[in-house]
């Protein structure tokens, strides 16, 4: 696979941790560009093939989805160097952005909220607008 960046969903916010500070707690400390780590869990009995996202200081965030997990996962098991930012909070939980092979990540320009709104991709040109849906 070549190199590149991505960005994944943290799910699981609202399931406590085991010690320590909530998972949303943490999520709200953690900044953009903040590092956090990646780590498998293979005794995971819920799902054996769990990659666990954990913050700066060592506070457990969630997981990657059920979807990403496997496929991270196995680069991971493989030795493949994946380095990971926080990127920001979502309403699930949190996104992260990764690179591989000794990349490093960077964040993604940030869509202004009017793009946003009207459903414009931030890596779009600019200039584009979609029409108005006009009823019939």
């Amino acid at each position: 696979m070549r190199s590149g960046r991505l960005s994944l969903a943290v799910v699981g916010a609202d399931y406590p941790n085991k010690t320590g500070p909530s998972r949303r707690f943490e999520i709200a400390l953690c900044g953009p560009g903040e590092p956090v780590e990646l780590r498998l869990e293979p005794e995971n009995p819920a799902d054996p093939r769990a990659v666990a996202v954990y913050s700066d200081r060592g506070v457990q965030l969630g997981y990657l989805t059920a979807d990403r997990a496997p496929w991270i996962g196995a680069m991971l098991s493989r030795g493949r160097v994946i380095t990971a930012i926080f990127q920001e909070q979502a309403r699930y939980g949190a996104v992260v952005r990764v690179a591989f092979d000794g990349e490093a990540p960077e964040l993604p320009e940030r869509a202004t909220v009017a793009e946003e709104s009207a459903g414009v991709d931030a890596d779009q040109d600019p200039g584009w607008w979609p029409d108005d849906d006009w009823i019939d």
